[in-house]
């Protein structure tokens, strides 16, 4: 154990022992356990979980920098300094750090008293966006509010909040035994509103990411295989609606299909077309940090939607792999979690882990499948890595939710309480 994950451990334990005086010590392998007054050694967080999150966070900055090094260079962006997204990126890693370890001292039984009222409050705050002095426009979509020199967006408190309030509400509905498709119903209506206020700014990407996080839970939750299939239908006609009824989502469409022709090259495909040239640039071990040359003003977005392929460029096929590995790493852990906390009858907490991990991996999924030309462009961030100061914070967030799961699941197994 690292000096950091001792000293932890050893906070942790302290807190314990004077919760619950004296605890049980496991003295075999085979479960049996016996009083003493000595504390046991109980490891507080999920220390490999831990690190490949600030792995991911430390990398994601110097990619930042890296992609928006030379942005001050075009006229658009003339009065910034080189540094100054590298600056308010690791200003918001400051800020996601200290409501990480807030959110890791509140117990999973106040996070679940509360997620109605949180559920409520990202409600108002979508509402909030849409009134015109209050919400930012960029790039034509009403998507922030301005907080002096910060900007904060509700669709990513909304990701959390649905994930909170629709544990809960599963964890009730179930105590209850009602019929699952009355039981689901007011459910599916929660997340229509926010759908509506999402479209309404717009962004379809978060309203499909709070749509996979509510059915992942509601199939954790206990739906059967032909619901589960049934609302996944209405989910995807519902989507397919949207993309036909509006005219430049089918161009994106298009696009995707064919971002060289001519018709799109310099249109909807643009983005795409150099997404692929320099993950291509990149060959099997990149061009080197900072020789990245789309990201010098013909590729949009590189330290945003697009970080990921100027990490092909710069670092080839081998970097985008271990990226790809690392957040397959997380998910899988994350998952695992959850199921821990299950087995532990901690409905509630595990439905909550299992929704960060759906979170986590069907975002960068659908990131990485955008940068590498495997789906449709879609405005989504790469979780932990792109620059976006309330994604970063929401993401740690959730994730310190995750290792406070993981830490109340080592108290109960060691004999502890929470």
């Amino acid at each position: 154990m690292s000096a950091l994950g001792q000293t932890l451990s050893g906070w942790f334990a302290g807190r314990s022992a004077k919760a619950g005086g004296a605890l049980p010590v496991r003295l075999g392998g085979h479960g049996s356990f016996a009083a003493t007054n000595a504390v046991p050694e109980v490891r507080g967080f999920d220390q490999p979980l831990a690190w490949v999150v600030v792995a991911l966070l430390l990398w994601g900055l110097v990619m930042v920098y890296s992609a928006s090094i030379a942005m001050p260079d075009n006229p658009r962006f003339a009065k910034y300094t080189h540094a100054y997204f590298l600056v308010r990126h690791a200003m918001w890693l400051v800020i996601a750090f200290v409501g990480a370890l807030m959110a890791f001292q509140v117990p999973i039984a106040t996070w679940e008293k509360y997620a109605p009222w949180l559920f409520v409050i990202s409600l108002v705050l979508l509402i909030a966006v849409l009134i015109p002095g209050v919400g930012k426009v960029v790039y034509g979509a009403r998507r922030w509010i301005s907080l002096g020199p910060l900007s904060f967006q509700p669709s990513e408190l909304a990701k959390f909040a649905v994930l909170l309030y629709a544990a809960d509400y599963m964890v009730r509905k179930m105590e209850v035994k009602e019929r699952f498709f009355r039981a689901v119903m007011p459910m599916a209506g929660a997340v229509a509103v926010i759908g509506l206020l999402l479209l309404a700014e717009p962004d379809m990407g978060g309203f499909m990411v709070i749509a996979v996080i509510a059915m992942g839970i509601l199939f954790l939750g206990g739906v059967n295989a032909r619901m589960f299939f049934l609302i996944a239908a209405v989910l995807l006609i519902a989507f397919g609606l949207m993309i036909a009824l509006s005219e430049w989502r089918r161009e994106r469409i298009f696009a995707y299909l064919n971002p060289w022709d001519e018709k799109y090259a310099l249109g909807k495909g643009y983005q795409l077309s150099h997404s692929l040239i320099a993950i291509g640039r990149g060959e099997i071990f990149g061009v080197g940090l900072g020789g990245s040359v789309e990201k010098l003003h013909w590729l949009p977005e590189a330290h945003t939607d697009f970080l990921l392929a100027v990490i092909g460029e710069e670092f080839g096929l081998v970097g985008v792999v271990v990226v790809i590995g690392l957040f397959l790493w997380l998910t899988r852990r994350i998952m695992h979690i959850g199921r821990q906390a299950i087995a532990l009858d901690r409905v509630f907490a595990g439905l909550v882990a299992q929704g960060v991990g759906i979170w986590m991996g069907f975002q960068s999924f659908i990131n990485m499948g955008v940068n590498l030309g495997a789906l449709p462009t879609k405005g989504l961030t790469l979780p932990l890595m792109s620059y976006g100061g309330s994604a970063i914070l929401i993401n740690l967030m959730a994730i310190a939710v995750v290792l406070r799961i993981d830490y109340e699941n080592r108290q109960l197994m060691h004999g502890g309480r929470v």
